[in-house]
C-alpha cells in the first residue's frame, strides 16, 4: 500500500496527466525528478487511455456510422471519468478492462 504523503505529493501530476496527451507530457515532466509512485501509476493509465482514444479514432474514422463513433466516445468517456475521479480520490485503481495492460505495457514509465 502507498502512504498518504506520497499520494498528496503526486496528486497534481496524476490529475494533470488526464488532460489528453499534452497532460501526459506535462505530468511526466512534473514527475521526472521525484518519481512518485502514485503519479507514475496515473501517468501510465492516462497514456494508455490517450493512445486508445487515438487508435480507436483512427480505426473508427474509416466507418461512416454515427452509432459506432458514439459508442467509442461513450466508452472512452466512461473510462476517463472513472480514472480521473480515482486520481482525485487518491486511489490506485486500474482502468476497467485495459488498466492492467497499460501498467504492463508502460512499466518503463516511472
Amino acid at each position: 500500500m502507498i502512504d498518504q504523503e506520497t499520494i498528496d505529493k503526486g496528486k497534481t501530476a496524476a490529475i494533470t496527466s488526464y488532460i489528453m496527451i499534452i497532460g501526459v507530457v506535462i505530468a511526466m515532466s512534473m514527475n521526472a525528478e521525484d518519481k512518485n509512485r502514485f503519479a507514475s501509476f496515473h501517468i501510465r493509465q492516462a497514456l494508455g487511455l490517450s493512445l486508445t482514444f487515438i487508435s480507436l479514432g483512427l480505426i473508427i474514422s474509416n466507418f461512416d456510422n454515427m452509432m459506432i463513433a458514439m459508442s467509442m466516445w461513450v466508452f472512452i468517456s466512461i473510462l476517463w471519468v472513472y480514472s480521473i475521479f480515482s486520481a482525485i480520490r487518491g486511489d490506485m485503481r486500474p482502468v476497467p478492462l485495459l488498466g492492467q495492460f497499460f501498467q504492463n505495457a508502460f512499466k518503463t514509465i516511472s
